[in-house]
């Protein structure tokens, strides 16, 4: 059993969250800095980096993000105008951070003292001198210590008497602490004046706020992180077990011990003879009978308090490790099901047979569970890109706008994870090659701001990305010169528009003119080529002159399980991925007796190329009498696998093969059938393309 986790790497987890929130909010801040809450967004995760980091240990992270928090406290209270160049700084300082969190012993200190110099340089230019140290890390706080069972406070806070002017809500602040658990709220109005002297801005009231939770105190004071400095506020621990009126009285300091023995010594109840006395205002007397009743409410029904603590929590943090685990057991329980599966259709036992049929529906259902849980929006794969787009707009001095479309779209984890590196060279060529400097773009009528639009979509059992570029297009002339210079096309050679296109994810393959330090080497596209064929999808590209390229990778929704259609050629058994067929179709004794090799069906007047995979797969045994063919495509080619029998539908967990097969095009996996045996799973892209080549293609490989 696993022990606890350890509190650096949850603050790590933590950690990366804000680092993505602060790098949003400074791109939004580069086009938009006259934003005040993007500031104090930005603050606000500075600051909490800040303060967790010295808490856990990571000093040389805090004394760095000291600078950079003091810097934009200055832009959050108007005292320093927001700076290009505070920006572009900050932008540093966050992969900095970043460094500092995941790989604190290979940090440059260089590094960091030159964003600081940056930094420091800001807050000088402000007229403040140079920034104060940042403060030492906190001694543990016995107050603020996180533990299982609820925690009650006392708060009380009074806002200066102008914050509603400045644009602070006292309705959020009580809606945010409420949020942390139970809450009882008391508004004090002792000081509120007649109507003839009332000023509608300004803030008279003050809350007593009685709150019952599981978080430490200092989630208390981020609530109150914006206007602390200006406002008075007090939080205080109390006791679990309900105290009687008087002594809470005594604590607060309302009244001393000697007046309460006094009064009490009158039989009436305390808190009205308290008042009719006049030594105590009706509104103290609500505000200590509140905390009273909250008190006692908690310690009578503990189990509401939890419960109302379970609301606050509607997610739950899982490491990935585990998730992949869990993906890993439900393939082989849907192996182990094939197998029993396999043995109820043997049997006459209508028990066996009625427990398969339980079994079957169980493992499905947690088979969906279990892959909607690896499936994550792809918007969190789109914003990493917003950095790339600004940096690259800099350093090309080139105006680039991003636009995404489609970011709630749900695609594996793993799939996602992958898919960052093609992303990356896709939009750097965008950029580099597709997009032209503001003189050209004004010539071809363009506005001067290029644009670069992500978007993505579900195309039944696929998701496709799309990469879009309003730019000059692809220039087919020097693409085929190019390749016949390079010999990767024969000179001369009849190939279509699409096929041209794909000659520039050869390896090797460039049409730059020269090497710069984003692109031109010939590497990228080979990448995004080899990766999207590894994750079993496919490449379309379509450019007009002048207009711009789209280029869509359509990928599979995950890579752990698959249905797809179980065939057999000769006495083997091969798995075709069931979102590529059309459609099955029997190949009569006049066709099967045309030449061997590459030949052509009509599939309602209209010609597909088919593919007899006895031949491609050297099958010595008889071909059975009555063969199938298998329609299958990718985008709109279409091509038919030639095979003995057509077995039925299967529940496919993907098997990876080993390196020694690395080179072996025609499989993309293997799966485990119901019997134990071995069945290889094909490469439609790969059987798709040498459909559409000359004969040799295919068995060259």
């Amino acid at each position: 059993m696993s022990g606890a986790a350890d509190p650096a790497d949850t603050f790590r987890q933590e950690a990366q969250e804000l680092l993505e929130q602060l790098e949003q909010s400074l791109l939004d801040l580069d086009d938009n800095p006259a934003d005040q809450s993007l500031i104090d967004s930005t603050f606000r995760a500075l600051h909490t980096i800040k303060g967790s980091g010295s808490m856990f240990g990571f000093n040389d992270l805090a004394a760095f993000t000291h600078h950079l928090e003091t810097a934009f406290d200055l832009v959050r209270k108007g005292k320093a105008p927001l700076r290009q160049g505070l920006i572009r700084a900050a932008l540093q300082a966050k992969d900095h951070i970043r460094a500092l969190i995941e790989t604190p012993d290979t940090v440059d200190p260089r590094t960091g003292d030159a964003i600081l110099s940056v930094v420091i340089g800001f807050v000088e230019e402000s007229g403040l001198g140079t920034p104060p140290p940042p403060p030492p890390p906190p001694e543990e706080d016995p107050v603020d210590t996180v533990t299982d069972a609820p925690t009650s406070f006392r708060i009380r806070f009074r806002l200066p008497a102008d914050a509603m002017t400045l644009g602070t809500n006292p309705l959020r602040l009580l809606d945010e602490m409420r949020e942390l658990g139970e809450c009882t709220v008391v508004a004090v109005d002792d000081t509120v004046p007649s109507l003839d002297n009332i000023d509608p801005s300004a803030c008279y009231i003050h809350w007593d706020v009685f709150l019952t939770t599981e978080h430490p105190a200092s989630a208390i004071d981020d609530v109150f992180l914006f206007v602390r400095e200006d406002m008075e506020l007090d939080v205080e621990r109390l006791p679990a077990v309900p105290k009687r009126l008087g002594d809470i009285l005594v604590d607060r300091g309302e009244l001393s011990a000697e007046v309460i023995d006094r009064t009490a010594a009158k039989q009436h109840r305390l808190g009205d003879m308290l008042v009719h006395d006049g030594v105590l205002s009706e509104t103290a007397l609500k505000s200590a009978l509140a905390e009273q009743g909250h008190l006692r409410q908690e310690a009578e029904i503990p189990v509401q308090a939890a419960q109302a603590a379970a609301k606050q929590t509607d997610s739950v943090r899982v490491p990935a490790e585990r998730l992949d685990s869990l993906m890993d057991q439900v393939g082989e329980l849907v192996i182990a099901h094939a197998r029993l599966k396999q043995i109820a259709a043997g049997t006459k036992d209508s028990h066996i047979k009625a427990i398969a049929e339980e079994i079957e529906r169980l493992a499905a259902s947690l088979r969906d569970t279990t892959m909607g849980i690896r499936m994550v929006p792809i918007g969190s794969l789109f914003g990493r890109f917003r950095r790339l787009v600004h940096d690259l707009s800099h350093s090309l001095n080139k105006e680039v706008r991003l636009t995404t479309s489609g970011a709630e779209t749900e695609l594996d984890k793993t799939v996602i994870e992958r898919l960052a590196d093609p992303l990356v060279h896709l939009i750097r060529n965008c950029i580099d090659h597709g997009l032209e400097d503001t003189e050209d773009r004004a010539a071809a009528g363009k506005q001067g701001e290029g644009e670069v639009h992500l978007s993505a979509r579900h195309a039944g059992a696929q998701v496709w990305v799309t990469i879009r570029d309003d730019g000059r297009g692809l220039n087919l002339a020097r693409i085929r010169a190019r390749a016949e210079e390079q010999g990767l096309v024969a000179p001369g050679a009849k190939m279509t528009d699409s096929e041209l296109f794909q000659c520039i994810f050869l390896p090797g393959f460039s049409t730059a003119k020269e090497i710069t330090n984003v692109s031109g080497r010939g590497v990228g596209m080979d990448v995004v080529k080899r990766t999207i064929d590894a994750l079993r999808g496919t490449i379309d590209i379509a450019s007009t002159s002048g207009q711009g390229t789209e280029v869509t990778l359509r990928l599979p929704l995950t890579l752990a399980i698959i249905d797809g259609l179980l065939v057999r050629v000769g006495t083997a058994r091969y798995v075709i991925p069931l979102t590529a067929v059309e459609e099955c179709v029997e190949l009569s004794a006049a066709q099967d007796t045309r030449s061997s090799g590459r030949s052509f069906l009509n599939i309602r007047n209209a010609l597909v190329p088919f593919l007899r995979l006895r031949e491609d797969f050297a099958v010595k045994t008889p071909a059975d009498p009555y063969q199938k063919v298998v329609i299958v495509s990718a985008g709109d080619q279409r091509v038919g696998l030639v095979v003995d029998q057509v077995i039925g539908d299967h529940q496919t967990v993907i098997k990876s093969l080993s390196k020694l097969h690395a080179d072996v095009q025609r499989f993309s996996g293997a799966t485990i059938l119901g019997d134990g045996s071995v069945a290889l799973i094909l490469d439609v892209g790969y059987l798709i393309s040498a459909g559409q080549a000359p004969d040799e293609t295919l068995r060259a490989s």
